[in-house]
């Protein structure tokens, strides 16, 4: 199964122009591209999510919403509280973008419960202050991801699968810690989560915690078009956005905990580049594994490894494809025959 990424349920959960809104317009092309999918023999699945304190005025000619007012330094953003009313508009953009996605041929749907977006903002104490009952108590921050899953899960039927991606972890002092995501895995086993892809990390506080390695960073400020926006990320780029050293399965440790109190399917992702390790992920419980930088990097990867025509991904985690994806496709430099000069000086 391949799945298309970070799609928004509603306009103002976008945080780039270029971003995949799941409207009635989107559905034509997207039609194109699942029977295109469908007809290599494979399944393709949706992720589905909202920015919240990441989406971006500009793009969407509003203020951006999160559970509190709290600035969000990697946007800039100023977001405002969210009411109940938004809330419920918010939950039942979900359940149309299910209804969506199915119209546009999809086998699957993938819930973005993680990596501090909208529905793990709630979750977070970092980003949740509220003293309602949206906030406070694991239950209460919960609310708003039970509120979605329920819709989702009643769009979904029994036609659609239903994935989750939540943290295992947020990756940094004051968020979300093991035992409380233990309990968030749970909560979703118990709503009706057809799997969980077990993944870790705040995009707005602790980005590469999710991706490991370094950021390039003067190549993410090089394609920044916000020229005080670009400034801001050159100057303080590499202390915001800190290195995690990176190795080849790095959620392992973490992910094993999960699968010992859990029964539904769990989704491995984080690192994988070898058929070695991704046996002894498969051999460990895990009913499927993710990847993605291989991808990148060769987009036959999975039937080479199939044929043994390599063991290996030949990515060298230098994440020219992670500095470049916030604003255009994501590439990989080693595939590029016609380079930018500067680009090639800056991966020095």
């Amino acid at each position: 199964m391949t799945t298309v990424a970070y799609a928004t349920a509603e306009r103002s959960g976008l945080s780039f122009s270029h971003q995949l809104l799941l409207d009635s317009k989107a559905v034509p092309d997207l039609r194109k591209l699942t029977d295109a999918v469908h007809k290599e023999g494979a399944a393709c699945s949706v992720q589905i999510g909202h920015c919240g304190n990441m989406a971006s005025s500009s793009v969407t000619g509003a203020r951006p919403m999160a559970p509190s007012a709290r600035i969000n330094l990697y946007g800039p953003a100023f977001p405002r509280r969210m009411n109940e009313t938004d809330i419920r508009n918010v939950v039942k953009s979900f359940g149309k973008a299910v209804r969506l996605s199915r119209e546009s041929g999809f086998d699957a749907v993938e819930v973005h419960a993680g990596h501090g977006y909208l529905i793990s903002q709630f979750l977070s104490p970092y980003t949740n202050r509220r003293k309602d009952s949206f906030g406070g108590s694991l239950e209460n921050r919960a609310r708003f991801m039970t509120m979605v899953m329920e819709e989702v899960k009643k769009a979904a039927g029994n036609d659609l699968a239903v994935l989750v991606k939540t943290n295992m972890r947020d990756g940094f002092k004051n968020g979300m810690d093991l035992d409380e995501c233990i309990e968030v895995a749970k909560m979703l086993e118990k709503s009706g989560a057809d799997a969980l892809i077990l993944s870790g990390g705040f995009v707005s506080k602790a980005p590469m915690y999710v991706m490991r390695g370094a950021m390039p960073i003067k190549i993410f400020a090089y394609y920044i078009e916000n020229k005080l926006m670009q400034f801001f990320v050159r100057l303080l780029g590499n202390y915001l956005v800190r290195e995690v050293p990176y190795t080849e399965g790095y959620f392992l440790e973490d992910a094993l905990k999960f699968r010992h109190q859990l029964k539904l399917p769990l989704v491995y992702v984080g690192g994988l580049i070898s058929r070695e390790k991704t046996d002894e992920v498969l051999n460990k419980g895990f009913e499927m594994v993710a990847f993605a930088r291989a991808l990148i990097k060769d987009p036959d990867f999975i039937n080479k490894l199939k044929n043994k025509e390599l063991s290996r991904s030949e990515c060298d985690i230098c994440n020219y494809c992670i500095a470049v994806m916030y604003s255009q496709m994501a590439t990989c430099i080693q595939n590029d025959k016609n380079p930018d000069p500067k680009i090639r000086e800056m991966l020095k």
